[in-house]
């Protein structure tokens, strides 16, 4: 549950609170992950919140919107949908006969590596939610008050994005096509079927006539049911699989090369800032001392032996000393370990398994047959395939450059410590023996710059000499890169360089896939104010699929229905007090000889009214109603249950001129709370939004006015006890 401020509480259902959190964010919206163990959150300024439902911790966090996500859907593939010839397309993930578990994000010194939309401290369940994911293929949808509707495999794979407004939609009424569109559509509701092939969404609206624009008028405006075809998540669900399990690993380990580059920036630099804040003092004592020489020629005359200048002979034994020199010698090895550290355990196996995953991608690109239909371009797949492979190059330039450049701060560091125990004891110009060729290239080449610093800025250009570009380009001819300036480059411009071809390379899929998702069918339910329109997001609504009882047992078909369960506001059609309920409007849909759909409505007494309601399993609704604050059950409330089966559906039109909402013509029934086709069960609170239903526990939960949270077990009788819970924080 969440709270006013913001708060997600979890409890079991002995009222056990497993945790609370604050996300530091307004959540909007949540729904449950399929197989129960994350809980998404939908966020007032467009994200999404993943987390771990044993612990709380998040998991995910998904920028999709621009604006409030009102509603999330997560579904998951039926089983039952899966076909003979499906099973033997199954895929599996090579990656783990090959290498050891993925590397987790690089945790050294007490430094963490930024913010990268995982979970750090909880690296662990972040690799279990990755690898669980990719058992079932799912899908949560995600609906804002803009009127666009993401889709993410597993919730982390962005597969889709529609724009309600920008869909064209075609109506077929008395033998003539009628083209719409929706205008300042908010989104209410979505509902993916179980085997992902239709959504249902309500959203409020302003109804367009497209080919006669005088004929729309206020009364346009209003909630509408749209039936999207989805068939592209269906009928390549194992492509998409395959694609999505690569490409969501491939950028949780992008996102732990980001975190190492910037853990190693921050290491070398907290060590180097030491280094030259020591060693900047020299140049301001040969100022001082009226002297024109260079750091670098002072430490020359030292090494060859000639006469230590006051100044430097200042520098070592008075503003350096023996404990400065070895507190930078200290930060230097401690810095090169963590890098060394960094490199071997996280940067480089990361970046081998992504250009392992993309070498995948790649092969699969080459089947054109199956995945060229959702996106999946073989020359972009070759073009990052060959990016990753200059990563895998820079990466052990890198760690040459970096074994090379230490191993001299370590001989130079040495010599000079070397040098102020000497200048210490007594003063003199002997020169301690070392390895001058060494401390030469460190002065020549370290002393003034940083290769280490150049390699992890994107901004550095590397000159290479011309044989070495000759032999690159020779290279070529026995399958080298073809960008043969990659060298030239610095590791993080590189990494840069990657991220944007996989970029270019996974937006195809998601432009390809959303290009095939199309309105098949509208329904105008019925029509508000412009003022009310946004407030109809909140109007009591549930959409629901149910397995037709002739495919319950067959694996090699599947079919459902759907149905929708709405409340009138009071005024609405000249109706108060009722609810609808409708059903088989995306089959209606689907058949090209345009049937009636069929429905009914039900009065609620007019001493009540409907708080909330919700579809159940087994083709139920469940009612809550309150008494009214005027009437003589005030402070009375009940929770119905109804057997839609025993309630009198009558068709009903889908031919309409853009103004006219048919719902009227829907039988209407008068709910008695007496009667026994369903159950009525007495709540001793007045009751308050939202109510919340599970199908497979059997339970729904309600909360009263007296903030209590109230969980009633729904397939017992109202005489059996029913729990309840505690007073809410």
């Amino acid at each position: 549950m969440v709270t006013d401020d913001s708060k997600v509480l979890l409890h079991r259902f002995n009222w056990q609170r497993l945790w609370t959190i604050s996300p530091g964010k307004c959540i909007t919206s949540i729904c449950w992950s399929p197989d129960g163990k994350i809980v998404a959150l939908g966020t007032e300024d467009g994200f999404v919140l993943l987390h771990d439902v044993e612990n709380g911790k998040m998991l995910r966090s998904i920028k999709s919107h621009d604006v409030a996500i009102i509603c999330l859907n997560w579904a998951e593939d039926e089983p039952l949908s899966r076909t003979d010839k499906e099973d033997l397309l199954s895929y599996e993930d090579r990656t783990t006969r090959f290498f050891p578990p993925a590397p987790v994000m690089p945790r050294i010194g007490g430094l963490n590596s930024g913010d990268t939309g995982l979970a750090d401290e909880n690296e662990e369940a972040i690799q279990a939610f990755s690898s669980a994911s990719c058992q079932r293929f799912n899908i949560l949808c995600t609906g804002d008050k803009d009127g666009c509707i993401c889709f993410s495999i597993f919730g982390i794979f962005p597969i889709g994005k529609i724009n309600i407004n920008k869909v064209p939609i075609h109506v077929q009424s008395s033998g003539k096509r009628t083209s719409y569109r929706l205008q300042d559509v908010s989104i209410s509701k979505v509902s993916l079927s179980r085997n992902l092939h239709q959504l249902v969404l309500l959203c409020s609206g302003k109804l367009i006539n497209t080919d006669n624009l005088s004929l729309s008028n206020d009364l346009s405006v209003g909630v509408h049911c749209l039936h999207l075809d989805t068939s592209i998540f269906s009928n390549r669900k194992n492509e998409l699989h395959q694609v999505s399990q690569q490409a969501s690993s491939i950028q949780d380990l992008v996102e732990v090369v980001r975190a190492s580059i910037s853990m190693m920036s921050k290491q070398w630099s907290n060590a180097m800032n030491l280094f030259h804040e020591k060693f900047s003092a020299l140049p301001s004592l040969l100022t001082a001392h009226g002297m024109e020489s260079s750091s670098e020629d002072e430490f020359m005359s030292l090494l060859f032996g000639t006469h230590t200048s006051p100044a430097l002979h200042q520098f070592l034994v008075s503003s350096l000393g023996e404990a400065g020199l070895k507190r930078i010698a200290k930060t230097i090895e401690s810095a090169g370990r963590e890098l060394r550290i960094v490199v071997s355990e996280h940067l480089q196996p990361a970046v081998e398994i992504i250009s392992f995953r993309l070498a995948e991608l790649r092969g699969l690109a080459r089947w054109r047959s199956r995945f060229q239909n959702i996106g999946l371009d073989e020359k972009l797949m070759d073009g990052v395939t060959e990016r990753v492979g200059m990563l895998v190059v820079q990466v052990e330039r890198f760690s040459r450059v970096a074994a090379t450049v230490l191993y001299l701060f370590q001989n130079f560091l040495s010599w000079v410590l070397k040098c102020v125990k000497i200048l210490l004891s007594e003063p003199t110009d002997q020169v301690p023996s070392t390895n001058s060729e060494l401390v030469v290239i460190f002065l020549k080449f370290l002393l003034d710059k940083d290769p280490i610093k150049q390699l992890l800025e994107t901004d550095q250009i590397f000159e290479w000499d011309i044989d070495t570009a000759k032999h690159v380009e020779h290279l070529v001819v026995f399958g080298g890169f073809t960008d043969t300036k990659f060298l030239e480059r610095s590791l993080a411009k590189q990494f840069s360089e990657l991220e944007e071809s996989l970029k270019e390379a996974f937006l195809m899929p998601f432009t390809t896939v959303s290009s095939q998702i199309h309105c098949q069918g509208l329904l105008p339910l019925y029509p508000v104010t412009s003022s009310d329109a946004l407030s109809s997001t909140s109007t009591p609504a549930s959409i629901a699929f149910y397995k037709d009882k002739d495919s319950q047992h067959n694996a090699s078909s599947y079919s459902s229905t759907d149905y929708i369960c709405f409340k009138i506001p009071d005024g609405s059609l000249n109706l108060r007090n009722f609810v609808a309920v409708i059903k088989d409007f995306c089959n209606s849909c689907s058949t090209s000889n345009t049937p009636s759909l069929s429905g009914f409505l039900l009065h609620i007494p007019v001493e009540y009214e409907c708080v909330d309601l919700s579809l159940y399993k087994d083709n139920q609704v469940v009612l809550l109603l309150s008494g009214k604050s005027s009437s003589e059950n005030a402070g009375r409330s009940w929770m119905v249950m109804l057997q839609t089966e025993n309630l009198s559906f009558s068709q009903f039109s889908r031919t309409f001129p853009a103004n006219y909402y048919n719902l009227q013509e829907l039988e209407a029934l008068e709910l008695q709370l007496d009667t026994d086709y369903g159950k009525v069960r007495s709540v001793p609170h007045p009751l308050s939004t939202p109510l919340a239903v599970s199908a497979s526990r059997g339970v729904a939960c309600i909360f009263s006015s007296r903030r209590h949270a109230l969980v009633y077990i729904l397939d017992e009788d109202e005489d059996e006890d029913e729990d309840e819970g505690s007073e809410m924080e």
